[in-house]
């Protein structure tokens, strides 16, 4: 088991409380004196500059895959030379009528180097990985992962 942890950060800087115009800019900060602008999502008056919890909800669900898939492979005794992921989630109404973060599509792209895994293979490590993500384990999301293995 273990603990994990976020700061957030949030003054009234500007705008109204009256009209909704305050800014939704806040900070996240994490260990290793990490911090990170976030706001809300654009469509809902934020900053189009800064991440949105939206954002990285899709982001942790692609990172959890990515790394969960490196050490498979590695198990494995595949070389991972590259990985790249556009990965999209959706927010739209759940079969309750709320907003909801309903779906996430992967679309991993995997380099190796040296001995290279057989289609069937690939496909194993994607379907374990995606299994094993602590991520994917805790959310109602549907996560979708369309993998392409790139030579």
């Amino acid at each position: 088991m273990s603990s994990h942890r976020a700061s957030i950060r949030w003054q009234h800087s500007s705008g109204s409380f009256a009209d909704k115009s305050f800014s939704r800019d806040h900070r996240w900060l994490f260990k290793g004196d990490q911090t990170l602008l976030a706001s809300s999502a654009p469509s809902f008056s934020g900053n189009p500059n800064a991440v949105d919890p939206e954002d990285a909800f899709t982001a942790a669900l692609s990172s959890c895959h990515m790394l969960t898939f490196l050490a498979l492979a590695s198990v494995k005794g595949f070389d991972v030379a590259e990985y790249s992921d556009e990965a999209e989630g959706i927010l739209d109404k759940n079969p309750q009528g709320r907003l909801s973060m309903v779906k996430a599509t992967l679309r991993p792209k995997v380099r190796f180097a040296g001995r290279q895994p057989t289609a069937e293979e690939y496909q194993a490590l994607h379907d374990r990985a995606h299994k094993g993500c602590f991520i994917a384990n805790s959310v109602l999301t549907e996560v979708v992962v369309e993998a392409e293995l790139v030579s």
